[in-house]
């Protein structure tokens, strides 16, 4: 009788996405980030030139972690008290670009004045600094785009400055979850006009901080942006 040669068992190939990101070094203009002054109104800010990156958000998105987590550990007050940022906070990178931190919005426990006078000086920066390149707004992944999120949206689009959205936290959801949430975030801003762009972010895990990092980069023309700068500009020395 013939022998019948018994098939190997089918071994089914499952591709699994790295369960780590990989860590890239943080930029040494970030890491050199310094305190510079807190300013309680406008009128008390640094003299509206050179370059500035706003970091703003509600007050229990993790926004001073999230700036943390991007320069020097601990160089932004953190707090289990959501609200603790009152004040319009100024970090230094060099003498011509600046980190700005601005006092949360929608939920601190404070009197009703007092909020309203924080939210009247977070617009009256967004709305009048000259120097401001762009803002970057923290929304945590599990409760985006608040009525607080959208007016500043509106206010900044309403400037032409570019918006960058940072989903906080995202070390709370799982990856198909996460993922689900930023989709949702990017169909909602299609619907928006303005130059907006959106990523996962988490400060505990320090993921999403690359790409958080070449945006800064980008805004502040630093980097590859800044060698790119550099090289159009002997082209057009070269042409001339």
């Amino acid at each position: 009788m013939r022998q019948v040669k018994k098939k190997k068992p089918f071994k089914k190939i499952i591709y699994e996405p790295a369960s780590q990101q990989v860590k890239v070094q943080q930029p040494k203009h970030y890491n050199a980030a310094s305190f510079s002054l807190s300013a309680p109104t406008l009128a008390h800010c640094p003299l509206d030139e050179g370059w500035e990156v706003a970091f703003a958000g509600r007050s229990n998105a993790g926004k001073s972690s999230a700036l943390n987590c991007l320069t020097s550990a601990r160089l932004a007050r953190t707090s289990k008290t959501p609200g603790r940022t009152q004040l319009i906070n100024f970090f230094s990178l060099d003498e011509q670009r600046r980190l700005v931190d601005l006092p949360g919005y929608g939920y601190a426990k404070v009197p009703d004045a007092l909020r309203r006078d924080w939210g009247q000086h977070l617009g009256d920066y967004i709305t009048q600094r000259q120097c401001l390149r762009g803002v970057v707004i923290m929304m945590d992944v599990r409760h985006p785009l608040t009525d607080f999120d959208l007016q500043l949206i509106d206010v900044a689009t309403s400037r032409d400055l570019p918006v960058h959205i940072l989903l906080t936290k995202a070390d709370k959801l799982k990856r198909g979850p996460a993922a689900n949430q930023l989709q949702m975030v990017r169909n909602e801003l299609n619907k928006i006009t303005g130059n907006l762009s959106v990523q996962l972010f988490s400060s505990l895990k320090s993921n999403g901080t690359a790409d958080a990092w070449d945006k800064l980069d980008q805004w502040f023309e630093l980097g590859v942006y800044a060698q790119s700068n550099d090289s159009l500009a002997d082209d057009d020395a070269k042409e001339s």
